[in-house]
């Protein structure tokens, strides 16, 4: 490829904050965005030639090969766009089908093309023709941006967007509905900045109570690593009729002083932990069977492909502390990212901590994102 831009590329970056950015403040002027949960991707194209790029510099290419077309039916001659995959299925966004693209096999690659074929939403143009747009600021990207995807049509999106702070807000309640996790804030005024967070995300930030039924030694074999956290499910029986303990994530990010100071809170609870465990099964099995039974990602300390090395031996606990933590959202049953401790609740007893508890958006159509009314 011979772009003004070329591969590869670190995509610019967003940064938490809490609430909606006021306008005209410390970061002056600003566009919201859906921040959509996908695999983040720029994709370059040079004639014939086209490359869907990574965060992490790796070519995605082979894995979307439904994508090659489209976008160079859509796109300009010469052009490099920052934007999301996506797949959808029942029109809300699926990030487990989107996971599942990614595997060795060609055979298995084509076949989820077909089944759950991808989308690309673009947010960003870093350039055009022979043009370095990156110097520019956002305002003007967006500009040349909308010309570029004018007469774009699915598999190929252009991000809505808003300046009116009013319809961010309701943006930042609907579109969760549809599996998006929150809003992007753009400064108009800003160059595009290479793997610098310069952005700001608003995400939805929740708590709830979770038994913490084992814990996972930290990296370095000092301390605890995380707490595996479980809720039962008053639809769902074990053997002796009572709600079963479903296993919903992880709590981390501990200092290195906390990591040693839970391993001496959490070793009284490790002594017969095992005889009544409702976990007891999957703790027993070697690391091949509790990896078929990962299957319905309800099993703890499972490996997976993205990161078959790690070691997801845990270690059980006594099913009688219940921690408070904070998360942003769900899916399928989990939360959808590491959990951080709020506090220790010795006021709550295990059986209260269920799934009745979580606090789940309206469904909303992904269509109603990607043409929201105005």
């Amino acid at each position: 490829m011979d772009l003004p831009v070329n591969p590869p590329v670190k995509p610019m970056l967003a940064k938490a904050v809490q609430g909606l950015p006021e306008p005209d403040g410390k970061y002056g002027d600003i566009m919201f965005e859906p921040k959509w949960d996908g695999f983040r991707c720029i994709v370059f194209r040079d004639g014939d030639e086209l490359e869907l790029g990574s965060r992490n510099e790796r070519p995605l290419t082979r894995y979307f090969p439904e994508m090659v077309e489209p976008l160079k039916a859509m796109l300009p001659e010469r052009c490099v766009i920052d934007g999301e995959l996506i797949v959808a299925t029942g029109n809300k966004l699926d990030f487990d089908a989107l996971q599942q693209r990614i595997h060795p096999a060609e055979s298995r690659v084509n076949m989820l093309a077909e089944k759950t074929p991808a989308a690309f939403v673009g947010f960003d143009l870093l350039a055009v023709d022979n043009d370095d747009l990156r110097e520019l600021p956002f305002a003007e990207r967006r500009v040349h941006l909308e010309r570029v995807l004018a007469d774009a049509t699915a598999p190929v999106h252009l991000t809505p967007t808003t300046t009116d702070r009013a319809t961010a807000a309701r943006w930042f309640e609907v579109f969760e509905g549809a599996g998006l996790d929150g809003l992007i804030a753009k400064p108009l005024a800003d160059p595009y900045v290479e793997n610098k967070r310069t952005q700001l995300k608003v995400k939805h930030i929740r708590s709830a109570d979770a038994v913490v039924a084992g814990f996972r030694w930290h990296k370095d074999g000092e301390g605890v690593g995380s707490l595996l956290l479980g809720l039962y499910n008053e639809d769902s029986l074990a053997d002796d009729g009572t709600p079963s303990l479903h296993h919903v994530g992880v709590a981390a990010s501990f200092t290195k002083k906390r990591r040693a100071e839970l391993v001496e809170e959490l070793k009284p609870l490790t002594d017969g932990a095992l005889e009544v465990h409702p976990w007891r099964e999957w703790a027993e099995r070697d690391a091949a069977a509790r990896a078929e039974a990962a299957a319905g990602g309800r099993m703890p300390g499972a490996p997976n492909r993205w990161s078959a090395k790690k070691d997801h031996s845990w270690v059980p606990l006594r099913i009688e502390q219940v921690v408070e933590v904070k998360y942003g959202s769900t899916l399928n049953g989990r939360f959808r990212e590491v959990t951080k401790v709020l506090r220790w609740r010795p006021d709550k007893t295990p059986s209260q901590c269920t799934f009745e508890q979580l606090d789940e958006p309206i469904p909303v159509g992904l269509d109603v994102v990607l043409d929201p009314e105005p």
